[in-house]
């Protein structure tokens, strides 16, 4: 198995080592925190340091996936994927063996789909994604860069969201709508109009 160092070590890292471990294509060499943060160990993995040490990890770990998690902003998970980007970092895709990827799907580097969802038939999921425990995305839908799709959310056919964007746990959103970028959809919204970027929208539109 690869090595791997996965950046940042709260909640969403927990799950991300739990499919790491399912997967049993990459072996966990340690977590990377932030400057500040204290942990020494996180689900039984070291805290083999902190963001400013990355260059000299990756020297011999270049393989890292960013499992800090999204919700409001995706900016600090861009900040981390920009860095590893920049040092020459290998972003893999992880993929639970839980989930189902269609073979005439395309999962962009540094994603990570979890338990139970499913990207299917020519779904585009671009750079840096979660795709959550048991999300849709459908046929045709694309998912651009830096994006969460929440538990339990359902992308259906033919939609678009804009890079950045967070859709919520429960979350639906009717075929053929337009997602912007950086976009907060709540939890449980039905989404069946086109929203523009930046938009902040829980409820039925």
């Amino acid at each position: 198995m690869k090595p791997i160092l996965l950046i940042g070590g709260g909640g969403h890292c927990h799950s991300c080592i739990d499919v790491i471990e399912v997967e049993g294509a990459f072996s966990i060499q340690g977590i990377v925190e932030q400057s500040g943060e204290s942990p020494v160990q996180v689900l039984g993995y070291p805290v083999v340091g902190v963001d400013t040490d990355l260059a000299h990890l990756l020297e011999s770990t270049p393989s890292a996936l960013v499992t800090l998690g999204q919700v409001k902003s995706p900016a600090a998970r861009m900040i981390l994927h920009d860095i590893l980007m920049s040092l020459g970092a290998d972003l893999p895709v992880i993929i639970s063996p839980s989930s189902y990827v269609s073979t005439h799907a395309s999962v962009g580097e540094g994603t990570i789909v979890m338990h139970g969802a499913i990207v299917n038939a020519l779904a585009s999921v671009g750079r840096n994604c979660i795709v959550n425990s048991q999300s849709l995305i459908e046929h045709d839908a694309v998912v651009m860069d830096h994006c969460h799709v929440s538990t339990g959310a359902r992308i259906n056919g033919g939609v678009e969201v804009g890079s950045g964007s967070f859709i919520g746990s429960g979350a639906v959103l009717r075929e053929g709508v337009r997602v912007g970028s950086n976009c907060v959809i709540g939890a449980g919204a039905i989404v069946v109009g086109d929203l523009p970027a930046s938009t902040r929208y829980v409820g039925t539109l």
